[in-house]
């Protein structure tokens, strides 16, 4: 969903797991629509529900947790270049990701989703951790013009990375397209030089 973005408060669900790879984010029996409609639903599909239906216990079924912000261990998103797993991400809810480490081509379909994949420090992450185990109340602050997030319960603040192109779309809502159109007039100019 096109949604600007700004300064994000919110709570956060841990997911305190390394190597998160595609296939568990969505899996592969979900990819044969092409609609990004209902993938929410199926986010860690197999961690969350038995072949019956019946809820795990697995922490996006804990009433405990909840927000905007997924908060996960080094590696998020490896595997496969599926876009599935953003689309599900996005329509879950999460707004941000927060890990130590990415993979490259899934942080940047969480990117062209208008979900923001933060990278923070080991150290950052740990301590995130710690606090929202001690208190899932507590809430964190992405600031995305000063690219920083901070832990509220701590104080800890720290700077993260974004593409200055990518970081212009999500604060205005913009798609690629939609970048394009709104720099048609810039275009033709350029084409009539």
């Amino acid at each position: 969903m096109k949604q600007k973005f700004d300064i994000i408060e919110s709570t956060c669900v841990p997911l305190p797991l390394e190597n998160i790879d595609t296939d568990q984010i969505i899996p592969a029996r979900f990819l044969k629509a092409t609609d990004k409609e209902g993938f929410g639903d199926n986010l860690f599909r197999d961690w969350r529900f038995n072949a019956d239906g019946s809820p795990k216990d697995f922490v996006l079924n804990d009433p405990t947790y909840s927000g905007e912000v997924l908060v996960a261990g080094k590696n998020f998103g490896c595997g496969s270049s599926r876009e599935h797993a953003a689309w599900a991400i996005a329509g879950y809810g999460f707004r941000v990701v927060v890990s130590s480490f990415f993979a490259d081509i899934h942080k940047q379909n969480e990117l062209n989703n208008f979900v923001l994949p933060v990278v923070v420090s080991e150290k950052f992450l740990s301590s995130l951790f710690d606090s929202i185990k001690a208190d899932p109340a507590m809430k964190v602050r992405i600031d995305l013009p000063a690219q920083t997030i901070t832990n509220l319960a701590t104080g800890e603040t720290e700077q993260f990375d974004i593409n200055g192109y990518k970081k212009y779309c999500l604060m205005n809502a913009l798609d690629d397209i939609d970048f394009l159109v709104e720099s048609k007039d810039k275009i033709e100019a350029y084409e009539k030089k």
